[in-house]
């Protein structure tokens, strides 16, 4: 039986996973969560508590964070992607080719998130000139940043992670291209099963069609016209009563004349407002607006653009400092001049009190600009516009300065002349020297939730080993898995590593099962590495559902896909991995 130390700890695992799954808490939240349970039980010390925090893994994350940002504020990305349409050819097996190695290529050496979000606009103009649905190829585009992540060290957090979690057990730390003979054969296989397979497996979904039906708004938006008794003669919309609350004004049509953003003018008999909100409320205030319906009148996107005003889809990335926040806290319409119309998350539309919605990372936004707000909105970290491409600006010095940083930095680490972490701070502080970031923009380009979602589960690690709780799970529940051998314990560790991936963090499943990886090795009187490398992989590349990696969650809304459109054709993708990594991982890393 287990001890009683083991057993809390137990418990403070499963309910730390089982929250994960909930999906309802933030994981960096749950993390911290995990790690005050731990102090309150006694179960972990200060210095331990403070592992994660000060773990070189998440330094070195922080620091690759600030490195990626420097080579894409700078312009240096950006003119990379720009030069794909003259390589892509006109075919959709070609335009597949070139935007896999391309992502798959920038992946390896540049947060992938960063690379997906640059590529997203890119891609999707692409396509459109090529005339072909962007749920063609937005799909591929994701899984190729993973395939690139596991070619390098700097790959993706996970990969640094692990690395760190080998040396604090008294093994040599992953060398900078260690993962690459297996990372370059799963990135062949894995290119080659999506120019075999997206062509037939991924859906024909048109983008670029009607966004009022799209974003389903045919209830939302009604055309009425101002009675010649009506209260609101003489009055301003946003001065006018109670009863326009959670109506908004998209225009007033005066004779010939449209005016947008009309709620500054006062309002006469017979002018024609378009109104956005719920249909219902509206005809039930109708009355005491004095208003009048105009019957048979259908909303389109034409009633909603024109010259001057433009309709704009915008992602939330997963860094946005909007996530977590409603449109009413960051005053978004004074911020961007954009009135948004409708979210999309997931599958879900959401339509009604918006600005009191909380905005996640991967949610779409149907915005109504002016023409010169969509510059604003091409400039900001905060927002990826989906259906514009920016112009491109790159600063020729200082990306040379940028790459010479990343080659600096790349450098040291695969020489071994200092370890990951320093090379990594290096190349962070030379590109705020550089001049490539302000100090704030390198605050800016961490990934905050990913450093505390480090700072809580690598402590919860560490509780797992020293309680004893690891060693009870390899010597009890792992036991006929430890009995037919290391191959086996191998193929079971990456199926459970890829299935938590899919529904938890990715960085958090390898945490919790790393020790588990190494106790058994420790059992079996065999090398751990080839297990941790098996963790690593599987946490790196999760393919099945758009929940289980961020660049999956990312190109949900843009490609408008459905859940099961990632099942359809990750999920067999994952099980060839699976196959490769557990025929390949004992030859290249012998246990």
């Amino acid at each position: 039986m287990p001890s009683t130390e083991a057993i809390t700890v137990l418990l403070v695992v499963v309910g730390t996973m089982a929250l994960f799954i909930w999906q309802k808490w933030r994981v960096d939240l749950v993390a911290l969560c995990s790690l005050v349970a731990l102090l309150l039980l006694g179960r972990i010390d200060i210095s331990g508590a403070l592992s994660g925090i000060a773990s070189p893994a998440t330094a070195t994350v922080a620091a690759m964070f600030v490195l990626s940002a420097g080579l894409v504020r700078t312009g240096l990305v950006d003119w990379l992607a720009r030069h794909l349409d003259r390589l892509a050819g006109r075919s959709l097996g070609r335009l597949l080719l070139v935007l896999c190695l391309t992502s798959a290529a920038l992946s390896a050496f540049v947060v992938n998130t960063a690379i997906v979000a640059v590529l997203i606009p890119v891609t999707m103009a692409l396509a459109q000139s090529r005339r072909i649905p962007a749920s063609r190829v937005l799909i591929p585009l994701s899984f190729a940043s993973q395939f690139g992540g596991v070619c390098t060290l700097i790959g993706t957090s996970t990969n640094i992670l692990m690395s760190t979690i080998a040396v604090e057990n008294g093994l040599p730390p992953f060398g900078l291209f260690e993962f690459a003979p297996l990372g370059l054969v799963m990135s062949a296989i894995g290119v080659l099963y999506l120019l075999l397979t997206a062509p037939r497996m991924l859906p024909r979904r048109r983008s670029g069609g009607e966004r009022v039906d799209q974003y389903r708004l045919a209830d939302y938006l009604i055309e009425m016209v101002v009675a010649e008794d009506s209260p609101l003669i003489g009055q301003r919309w946003r001065d006018a009563p109670e009863e326009t609350e959670e109506i908004d004004l998209i225009k007033l049509i005066r004779g010939d004349r449209a005016s947008w953003r009309a709620t500054a003018t006062r309002m006469r008999a017979g002018d024609r407002l378009l109104l956005r909100g719920n249909v219902g409320t509206m005809m039930k205030r109708r009355d005491r607006l004095g208003l009048e319906s105009i019957s048979d009148t259908a909303v389109g996107d034409e009633q909603l653009s024109s010259a001057e005003m433009r309709l704009v889809e915008a992602l939330v990335p997963p860094r946005s400092s909007l996530a977590g926040r409603t449109l009413r806290s960051v005053g978004f319409r004074r911020r961007y001049g954009c009135m948004v119309m409708a979210v999309q998350r997931r599958a879900k539309r959401l339509r009604e009190r918006l600005a009191d919605i909380h905005l996640q990372g991967g949610d779409t936004l149907l915005l109504q600009c002016e023409a010169d707000d969509v510059a604003r909105l091409l400039r900001s970290p905060d927002l990826i516009v989906t259906n514009e491409v920016t112009d491109l600006h790159v600063r020729a010095d200082r990306a040379l300065i940028a790459l010479g940083m990343l080659v600096l930095m790349v450098g040291l680490t695969a020489s071994g002349l200092v370890p990951i972490v320093t090379a990594a701070l290096i190349g962070a502080v030379g590109m705020v020297l550089g001049g490539c970031l302000r100090i704030e923009e390198a605050y800016e380009a961490i990934d905050w939730q990913v450093i505390f979602l480090l700072a809580g589960v690598i402590p919860l690690g560490l509780a797992l080993q020293q309680s004893g709780a690891a060693q009870w799970l390899a010597a009890g529940l792992l036991h006929p898995l430890v009995s037919a051998g290391p191959v086996a314990v191998l193929a079971g560790l990456y199926l459970t590593t890829a299935i938590l991936t899919e529904t938890m963090s990715n960085n958090a499943a390898a945490v919790l099962l790393a020790p588990l990886a190494i106790s058994v090795a420790l059992l079996q009187q065999v090398d751990p590495r080839p297990f941790l490398v098996a963790i690593t992989f599987a946490a790196s590349t999760s393919f099945a559902t758009p929940i289980g990696y961020q660049t999956n969650t990312m190109i949900y809304a843009p490609g408008g896909y459905r859940f099961f459109d990632y099942t359809r054709i990750g999920g067999p993708l994952n099980l060839l991995f699976w196959f490769v990594a557990v025929l390949l991982i004992p030859r290249l890393w012998p246990f």
